[in-house]
């Protein structure tokens, strides 16, 4: 246990500490926040994988007070230190991807170039890699009786430790936040792309029993097909759905009874910051107007808590670096917020 008698909460963040200037270690904190330095498969901007040194900065300006849950912190919240060959090689696999994107955006076919066909080989070998190392780190951080978040990185990074925390918790229903449905069974040639993340969750872990969507505003005639489909596993509050809903006279608070009716009891939220209005993380990856107010996600998130719903996990993804750290500084207090949510979830 850390003797908290000298800490001062309301004194500035401690650059010697940990995340939110926190004074626990791993060993010491009830909630472990795994950085996942990866964004091989991005297909527009990039700076993701390296989000969690920006993050650790920005979160030294956050107020430790959260009324909602004001003692949630002193559960101790803890990230870990990015790990450098795992950047390396999403740097190298990047690299590559980039090459091969480039040559099939030129209508070009693969097949023709056997230096693309390899190229595209590696980066699937090594997305596939990565979630074998984040179901690994997962499980041991879990398996320690730790709680357990992952930040991206790219919204492909949570797989391994989505799977974990199947293992460990059984059936569950996951909250998506996001601008894009990430139905896609792959994108231009690659098996794990960030588009393609619930795709796979779907169809590689049957505990997932509801997949809920909301703010999407971005997606293809394959993705709308494949939720009409589905649509015993998947609901879909499409942006512009949302919107038409409350012009004509619903509450957002009936819309969120009617999400919160939907959920099992275990609850999962991956939150990508592209589902924000992109005033709020401009530089993410794939940036779409229209979203949400920060507000409108807390709310919600509160509510799913309130209802009884146990958060079991969440990953908080496309947080990108930029040169005044704003996206950070947001992506800080969402982070704030789910670490609070979740350890406010799970009484000791």
């Amino acid at each position: 246990m850390v003797d908290l008698s000298t800490f001062d909460p309301n004194s500035a963040g401690n650059p010697n500490n940990n995340i939110f200037g926190l004074p626990f270690s791993q060993d010491d904190a009830r909630l472990v926040i795994l950085p996942v330095p990866w964004e091989v498969t991005v297909s527009f901007g990039s700076g993701t994988a390296r989000s969690a040194e920006q993050i650790m900065s920005a979160s030294l300006q956050v107020d430790l007070f959260d009324p909602t849950y004001p003692d949630s912190w002193k559960q101790g919240f803890y990230m870990a230190e990015p790990d450098k060959k795992i950047l390396l090689k999403s740097d190298y696999l990047r690299k590559e991807a980039e090459l091969y994107i480039d040559y099939i955006s030129k209508g070009d076919e693969v097949g023709n170039n056997q230096f693309m066909c390899r190229t595209l080989k590696e980066v699937n070998e090594g997305s596939h890699f990565l979630n074998g190392w984040v179901y690994q780190q997962s499980k041991a951080i879990l398996n320690s009786g730790k709680l357990l978040a992952v930040l991206g990185g790219d919204h492909s990074t949570p797989l391994g430790y989505m799977k974990a925390i199947a293992e460990k918790y059984g059936e569950f229903g996951i909250v998506q936040i996001d601008a894009h449905c990430d139905l896609r069974d792959s994108y231009e040639g690659f098996v794990y792309s960030h588009a393609s993340i619930m795709y796979n969750v779907l169809n590689e872990i049957p505990e997932v029993k509801k997949l809920v969507q909301l703010g999407i505003r971005d997606y293809s005639l394959g993705e709308h097909q494949y939720i009409q489909q589905n649509k015993d596993r998947i609901r879909t509050y499409f942006d512009q759905e949302i919107r038409v809903r409350q012009f004509e006279g619903e509450t957002f608070r009936q819309i969120v009874d009617e999400v919160i009716a939907q959920l099992p009891d275990q609850v999962y939220i991956s939150f990508d910051v592209d589902g924000l209005d992109p005033k709020l993380c401009p530089n993410t990856g794939t940036p779409v107007q229209g979203g949400f107010e920060t507000e409108q996600v807390f709310y919600l998130f509160d509510k799913i808590a309130k209802a009884g719903k146990k958060i079991i996990g969440f990953d908080l993804s496309e947080v990108s670096t930029s040169e005044n750290a704003w996206d950070a500084n947001v992506g800080a207090r969402v982070l704030f917020k789910l670490c609070n949510l979740m350890v406010a979830s799970n009484p000791a």
